[in-house]
C-alpha cells in the first residue's frame, strides 16, 4: 500500500479493518432511565473542566438500552451528565460512561471523545419497576429503580424533554502522544439530531452508587434524588465540533461558540 492509498483509506485504527464503520450512526428504539440527584457542591465543581461553568450541583444519571444502533449493534449504557452551560449556551457535560460494546467504545473516545470505559450495566423490567445495574468485573457500583410508567407526560413536558434531548451536549476529548505527553485536549460539542420520541413517562425512583476504584461513579455522591424520567426515542448522535483548545494559546481562537 502507497502513502497516496494510506492517505485515501485511513479513517480509523487499525487501517485495513477499522474497529466501527464511519458515521452517522442512528439508534431505534432507545430505552433511556435518567434519574437525577443532587451532590455536592465542592465536588462537582472540582470535576468539572473550566469554561464550562455549574449552577445548582445536579447530576443526571443514566442507564440507556440501545437495542439497534447502525454501525454498533445492540448495548446496554450507563454513566453521569451534569447539567451545565458554555458561553450561556445551557446544555450538558458527560462525565462518565460505561458500556458493554467494543465498537462504541472504540469508536465514540476517537471520533468525539466521550469518555466511555467498559463495564456490565444492565437494564432490566421487573414486574412493576425497571431496574438498571453497573458492575465492573464481580462488583456492583451503580443500582437504580423507577417505577413503570408511573405518569405519561402530557404535551408541554414532552415538548420540554424533546428541547432537552436536542440541547446541546459537551465532551472533554485528550489524546496522548507517542511520546507520552498530552497531544489533543479540546472541548467539543455535539447534539443529538431527528429525534423520534415514541413515548415519555415520569415515575418515582432510587439511586445508590457504591465505591470503586475505576467505576468512580460514587466520587459524585447521591444526596437527594430530585426527579426521573423514562423514554424512548429514536435519533441520531451528531457530528461533534471544537468550541476551546486547552493547548492553545488563544484557545478561543477560530472556533465557533
Amino acid at each position: 500500500m502507497n502513502i497516496q492509498e494510506v492517505r485515501e483509506h485511513a479513517f480509523a485504527m487499525p487501517l485495513t479493518n477499522p474497529s466501527y464503520p464511519r458515521p452517522p450512526y442512528r439508534f431505534y428504539n432507545r430505552e433511556y432511565i435518567i434519574i437525577s440527584y443532587r451532590t455536592d457542591f465542592d465536588t462537582l465543581r472540582a470535576l468539572v473542566p473550566e469554561p464550562l461553568e455549574i449552577g445548582e450541583p445536579i447530576v443526571n444519571y443514566e442507564f440507556i438500552r440501545m437495542p439497534d444502533s447502525t454501525g454498533f449493534g445492540d448495548y446496554t449504557e450507563t454513566g453521569q451528565v451534569i447539567p451545565v452551560t458554555f458561553k450561556g449556551q445551557a446544555g450538558g457535560y458527560v462525565h462518565s460512561m460505561f458500556l458493554d460494546d467494543g465498537a462504541p467504545i472504540s469508536g465514540g473516545r476517537e471520533i468525539w471523545g466521550f469518555p466511555k470505559k467498559l463495564g456490565f450495566p444492565k437494564v432490566v423490567h421487573e414486574g412493576d419497576v425497571i431496574v438498571g445495574t453497573l458492575h465492573y468485573g464481580s462488583q456492583l457500583c451503580a443500582a437504580g429503580s423507577i417505577g413503570y410508567k408511573h405518569q405519561i407526560m402530557d404535551a408541554a413536558a414532552r415538548a420540554k424533554l424533546l428541547q432537552s434531548i436536542a440541547s446541546p451536549n459537551f465532551l472533554l476529548k485528550i489524546m496522548p502522544h507517542v511520546d507520552g505527553t498530552t497531544r489533543l485536549c479540546e472541548l467539543v460539542r455535539y447534539t443529538l439530531q431527528d429525534i423520534e420520541l415514541h413515548g415519555a413517562w415520569t415515575s418515582p425512583a432510587a439511586l445508590e452508587l457504591y465505591q470503586h476504584v475505576i467505576a468512580d461513579v460514587a466520587r459524585l455522591p447521591v444526596l437527594e434524588v430530585v426527579s426521573a424520567k423514562h423514554y424512548i426515542a429514536d435519533l441520531t448522535l451528531g457530528m461533534g465540533e471544537v468550541v476551546f483548545d486547552y493547548l492553545s494559546t488563544d484557545p478561543g481562537a477560530d472556533r465557533k461558540a
